[in-house]
């Protein structure tokens, strides 16, 4: 049986590009849906950050190349929004998982 975050790993796997990558990207605070289009195709999720219990908004998707990633971080830097954390997933270990981090894709609720 496929799970939610397989499915949407697939799905990014499919868009990435081979010196590209799908990132996550995690900011504080809560992005509505409407923010999507200033962040052209990515998922965007809400999740509690684990550490201080914080509401934060995941944006998830592939990205290119380095030149795009800079250009999404400087999208949030001018809308002054407060950047906690960027790591590029590893579209072979579909749990992604890391000492330190939860299950991010599982974690995400929409909206």
């Amino acid at each position: 049986m496929t799970t939610k975050k397989q499915s949407t790993l697939k799905r990014f796997q499919s868009d990435s590009m081979e010196n590209g990558g799908v990132y996550e990207i995690k900011i504080q605070g809560h992005l509505d849906e409407h923010w999507k289009q200033w962040f052209e195709g990515m998922e965007l999720g809400k999740v509690t950050n684990g550490e201080t219990g914080q509401e934060c908004t995941l944006i998830i998707g592939p990205l290119a190349d380095q030149p795009a990633l800079h250009g999404l971080l400087a999208k949030i830097r001018d809308l002054n929004l407060a950047l906690i954390s960027v790591r590029k997933l590893n579209l072979k270990d579909p749990d992604n998982k890391r000492e330190d981090h939860d299950d991010t894709l599982a974690g995400i609720h929409r909206g």
